[in-house]
C-alpha cells in the first residue's frame, strides 16, 4: 500500500508540475531568483575564490616564456642586371613572389643556420639552479663552466646534479646503469664519466653563497640542439609585397631568446655574404675561362687574316683598289697628253714637209704656228723657231736678191740643215713619246688585271675580318664585365636589410599575469552565475509569502515562522508553554483572520491540509487548536487521517479508540474524547487504521458525530489526510467553513500550488485559504516574524526520518 500511495505521489507532482508549466508560462521570476543569488552569494565568492586560486597557483608553477622577435626586409637581386641584362634582371625583381619568401625562410630554418648557431653560443652545455618548485636556466649566469670532451659513447642529455661542497670542490649527481652515482671532485680536474671528459671552472659570477645552492648541467646533442631551435624558432611572412619577414624565438630565459634571435640575423647575414660570394667566384671564374678562350680564337683569327693578306701581298684591298682607280685615271690622263704631244709633233713634221710655215713681219712663230706654244720640247721649238727666223730672212732679201745669190743660196742652205734638225728631233721626240704610250699601256694592262683580283679579295678580307672583330668585341666585353665585378665584389652585401633588431623582452608572453587572473576572476563569475542558473532552474520548493501569493489563487491566512527552541521527531503544542514566542503570536494573528472570516457565525469546522506529509499540518492543527481554545472558545481536534494517525503522539496520547471506532458504533463519542492541558481544548484520535477511511467519512455516521460535537464545542478543527495522496481530505473540506491548506517553505514543491488551484477552480473552494510554515526570516517579507521553530517532518507518507546532525549538515543549512 505504500508503494502505490508512493507512486501515485509522484504522478501528483509530475502532473501538477505541468500544470503549474502551464499557468506560470515559464517566465522568469525576478524576485526568486534574487533570492537564490542572494543565497547563493557565499558560493560565487568562494568559486571567484578558488578562480583566482587556480590563477595564483597556475602562475606560480608555470615557467614563463619570453619571447625575442626581429623584422627583415629582402631585397633579392639577380645577376642578370650584373652581366649587362638589365630588362631580365628587372623582370625577374618584379616576379619576386612567396616562393622566393618561402626559400629564404627554409634557408633560415636550415641546418646551415643551426650549425652556425651551435658554433657561436654556447647551446651544447646548459646550466640549471634548482628552485623550490622551478628550476632557473643560468644562461650567461651561471657561477660555473663545464669543458668536455667525448671519448665514444658519451650519454648525452643526461642531467649531471652538481653541488659546491668547497670553494674549490663539487659533488656530482648522476645516474648510471638505473643506479645514482655520487662523485666528488676538485674543480678544474680532469673526471672521466659516462663517455666524457669534464673539466669544471669556477667563472666570475660565482659568489661564496652558491655552496648553498643545488645546481645541474646537461650536454645536449646536435639533434636535440637543432629540435629545440626547430620547435622554438618562428619565421613567418609579414607583407608579401614589401618582402618583409619577422624572425621570433621562444623561451623560458629572455635573454637567450635574445642572443638567439640576433645570432640568427648575423648568420642569415654570413650565409647570404658567403653565398653571394661564391656566386661571385664562379662568375669570375666563368669570365676567365670565356675571356682565355676568346683569347685564343682571336689570335687564330688574326693570324689567318695576316697569311692571307701575306700570300696576296695585300695591306689593305680598299686602299688598293682606290690607288689602283686614282692611278689608272692618272696614266690615262697622262696618256692623253702624250698623245697630243704625238699629233703636234706628226702635224708639225707634216708642216715642215711640205712647207705649210710660212714667215711674217707681222707674226712671231708662236702666232704663225700655234702648236708651237704646247710643245713640250724646248729644243725643238727652238729649231722650229730658228728656221721661222731664216724664212723670214729668205722672204726679205727675195726682194733684193735673186734665187741664184749667193745669199739666198746659203740662207736656203741654213734651212734646209734647220729643217733636217728639225726633221731629226721631231722623229727622236715622236719615238720617245710612242714608248712612253706603250709603256702606259702596259701599265694599264696591268692595273686592270690587279684591278678585277680586288673584289674577291676584298671579300674573302671581309670574311677574315669578322670573325676577329667579333672575338675582338667579346674580349673587350669580358674584360669590362671582369672588372664591373670585381669592383661589385669589393663592395658585396647581403641582400636584405633589419628593419627592426631584435628586443630584449621584458615581459613574458605567456603566461601574462593579467590575463591568468582575468580568467580566474571569469571562470569564477561563470561559475558562480551557473551556480545561480542552476539552483534556479533546480528551485522547485515554495521558499516566501511572495512566491504563494503570486501562485495561488487562494489568500494566505498567515505565515508561521520557524521554531529553533527545541527539535521535535513529531509534532507538539509549544503555545501552551511560549504564550508570548514569535511562533504563538504568528497562530494568534491567523486565529484573527479566521475571526475575521467567520465573524457572524459562532459554530464553525476548520480544515486543516496539504498537498504530503511533512509541510506542517498536524502541529499547525494542534497549536491553531491550542491558541483558538486560549481564547475562551470550546474546541475539538479531529484526527481523521486515519492511515497515519499524529494527534495523539503531539499530545502523548493512547489510540486505542478514535474516529474509526465511533463511526463503526463500537464507542461514542464522549469515549473517544481525551482531554489536553489546555482546560477548552480536547481531541478525538483516529483510532485503528480500518480498510475503508473514505467509505466511513462518507457514512451518515459522520454528519452525525459532527452534530454532536457542534452541541458541546465551538470550533471544530479537523487534521484531515494530504489531499495529494488520498480523496478523504476533499471529501472532509466540502463540509468545512474554512479550509486551510498548509505549505512549508523550502519543503512543498511549487508544482503543489497548482492542486490548490486546481481545488479552487474545479471543486469551487473559494474559501480556501493557505498558511506558509516554516517560514525563515527572508521568507516572511510583510509578516514580520523572525523567529521561527524547527521539526524534523519527513518527505514521506508512512515513513519519517530523523533530523540529521554534524558540521557538513549544518555547514549547508549555513549556505542553503
Amino acid at each position: 500500500m505504500a508503494v502505490n500511495e508512493d507512486i501515485e505521489l509522484e504522478e501528483l507532482i509530475r502532473g501538477a508540475g505541468g500544470d503549474a508549466e502551464e499557468d506560470q508560462g515559464g517566465g522568469l521570476d525576478l524576485t526568486t531568483l534574487l533570492m537564490v543569488a542572494r543565497k547563493s552569494l557565499p558560493w560565487v565568492l568562494l568559486l571567484i575564490s578558488l578562480g583566482l586560486l587556480a590563477s595564483w597557483l597556475f602562475l606560480r608553477y608555470t615557467s614563463p616564456v619570453y619571447q625575442s622577435s626581429s623584422t627583415l626586409k629582402i631585397d633579392e637581386k639577380t645577376e642578370a642586371g650584373v652581366l649587362g641584362l638589365e630588362g631580365l634582371g628587372k623582370m625577374v625583381e618584379q616576379k619576386q613572389t612567396m616562393t622566393q619568401l618561402s626559400g629564404e625562410i627554409e634557408l633560415i630554418k636550415s641546418d646551415l643556420i643551426y650549425r652556425r648557431l651551435r658554433d657561436s653560443l654556447d647551446l651544447e652545455v646548459n646550466y640549471y639552479a634548482e628552485g623550490t618548485v622551478l628550476e632557473t636556466e643560468l644562461y650567461r649566469a651561471s657561477p660555473f663552466k663545464v669543458e668536455y670532451q667525448t671519448k665514444g659513447g658519451g650519454q648525452y642529455n643526461t642531467k649531471f646534479g652538481l653541488r659546491f661542497l668547497t670553494p674549490q670542490q663539487i659533488e656530482l649527481t648522476y645516474q648510471e646503469n638505473g643506479q645514482e652515482v655520487i662523485q666528488k671532485a676538485i674543480l678544474g680536474n680532469q673526471i672521466e664519466t659516462l663517455g666524457f671528459w669534464f673539466r669544471i671552472y669556477p667563472t666570475s659570477l660565482f659568489r661564496p653563497s652558491d655552496t648553498e645552492r643545488n645546481f645541474y648541467f646537461v650536454i645536449r646533442d646536435e639533434g636535440f640542439i637543432n629540435q629545440y631551435l626547430s620547435s622554438n624558432l618562428q619565421v613567418q611572412i609579414i607583407n608579401p609585397d614589401a618582402n618583409t619577414i619577422s624572425i621570433s624565438f621562444t623561451d623560458n630565459n629572455s635573454l637567450k631568446a635574445h642572443d638567439i634571435v640576433n645570432k640568427v640575423d648575423t648568420a642569415y647575414l654570413v650565409e647570404k655574404i658567403q653565398r653571394k660570394q661564391e656566386q661571385s667566384a664562379k662568375t669570375l671564374r666563368y669570365l676567365a675561362d670565356q675571356s682565355n678562350d676568346n683569347r685564343q680564337l682571336l689570335r687564330q683569327a688574326e693570324e689567318q687574316l695576316q697569311e692571307f693578306m701575306k700570300q696576296n701581298r695585300l695591306f689593305d684591298a680598299e686602299t688598293e683598289l682606290g690607288s689602283l682607280t686614282t692611278i689608272l685615271t692618272t696614266q690615262q690622263e697622262e696618256r692623253q697628253k702624250l698623245q697630243e704631244q704625238l699629233t703636234l709633233l706628226r702635224s708639225l713634221n707634216s708642216q715642215i714637209a711640205q712647207n705649210r710655215i710660212v714667215a711674217s713681219e707681222e707674226r712671231s712663230a708662236e702666232q704663225s704656228i700655234p702648236a708651237l706654244a704646247e710643245l713640250k720640247a724646248p729644243e725643238l721649238a727652238a729649231r722650229i723657231g730658228e728656221l721661222y727666223d731664216l724664212q723670214l730672212q729668205i722672204n726679205r732679201v727675195s726682194n733684193s736678191y735673186t734665187p741664184e745669190t749667193q745669199t739666198i743660196k746659203n740662207l736656203q742652205g741654213q734651212i734646209t740643215f734647220t729643217k733636217q734638225n728639225i726633221n731629226q728631233l721631231l722623229r727622236q721626240n715622236e719615238q720617245l713619246l710612242q714608248r712612253q704610250l706603250n709603256e702606259m699601256d702596259n701599265k694599264a694592262n696591268s692595273l686592270q688585271g690587279r684591278l678585277a683580283e680586288l673584289p674577291e679579295l676584298k671579300t674573302q678580307i671581309e670574311r677574315l675580318k669578322r670573325p676577329r672583330e667579333l672575338y675582338e668585341k667579346y674580349s673587350l666585353l669580358m674584360m669590362d664585365k671582369t672588372l664591373e665585378y670585381n669592383i661589385a665584389r669589393a663592395g658585396i652585401t647581403a641582400d636584405f636589410q633589419v628593419l627592426s633588431p631584435a628586443n630584449l623582452p621584458s615581459l613574458p608572453i605567456s603566461p601574462i599575469k593579467l590575463m591568468a587572473y582575468a580568467i580566474g576572476l571569469a571562470s569564477g563569475l561563470v561559475l558562480g552565475i551557473g551556480l545561480i542558473a542552476v539552483r534556479y532552474l533546480l528551485h522547485n520548493t515554495v521558499t516566501s509569502v511572495g512566491e504563494l501569493e503570486r501562485n495561488t489563487l487562494s489568500s494566505v491566512l498567515g505565515v508561521i515562522p520557524t521554531y529553533d527552541r527545541e527539535k521535535m521527531s513529531v509534532s507538539k503544542l509549544v503555545v501552551d508553554k511560549n504564550p508570548k514566542s514569535a511562533i504563538s503570536e504568528a497562530i494568534r494573528s491567523i486565529r484573527t483572520n479566521l475571526e475575521f472570516m467567520a465573524s457572524s457565525k459562532r459554530k464553525r469546522m476548520i480544515s486543516v491540509t496539504s498537498t504530503i506529509s511533512g509541510e506542517g499540518k498536524t502541529f499547525v492543527t494542534v497549536n491553531l487548536a491550542g491558541i483558538i481554545a486560549a481564547s475562551d472558545q470550546r474546541v475539538v481536534i479531529l484526527d481523521l487521517d486515519m492511515r497515519k494517525p499524529k494527534v495523539n503522539l503531539a499530545f502523548d496520547a493512547e489510540n486505542i479508540k478514535g474516529v474509526s471506532t465511533i463511526l463503526i458504533e463500537k464507542h461514542t463519542w464522549q469515549e473517544c474524547i481525551q482531554h489536553t492541558t489546555i482546560p477548552t481544548l480536547d481531541f478525538i484520535s483516529a483510532g485503528p487504521t480500518p480498510p475503508n477511511p473514505s467509505e466511513l467519512i462518507l457514512s451518515p455516521k459522520f454528519d452525525e458525530m459532527l452534530e454532536h460535537l457542534y452541541q458541546s464545542y465551538d470550533v471544530i478543527i479537523i487534521d484531515t489526510p494530504p489531499v495529494g495522496l488520498v480523496t478523504d481530505g476533499i471529501l472532509i473540506m466540502r463540509k468545512a467553513d474554512v479550509p486551510i491548506y498548509i505549505v512549508r517553505a523550502n519543503y512543498s514543491k511549487k508544482a503543489f500550488l497548482k492542486n490548490i488551484n486546481k481545488l479552487v477552480r474545479t471543486n469551487g473552494f473559494t474559501k480556501l485559504t493557505t498558511i506558509l510554515n516554516d517560514a525563515k526570516a527572508g521568507g516572511m517579507q510583510g509578516y514580520g516574524y523572525g523567529y521561527g521553530y524547527g521539526y524534523g517532518y519527513g518527505q514521506g507518507y508512512y515513513e519519517e526520518p530523523q533530523p540529521q546532525s554534524g558540521v557538513v549538515n549544518r555547514l549547508r543549512k549555513r549556505f542553503s
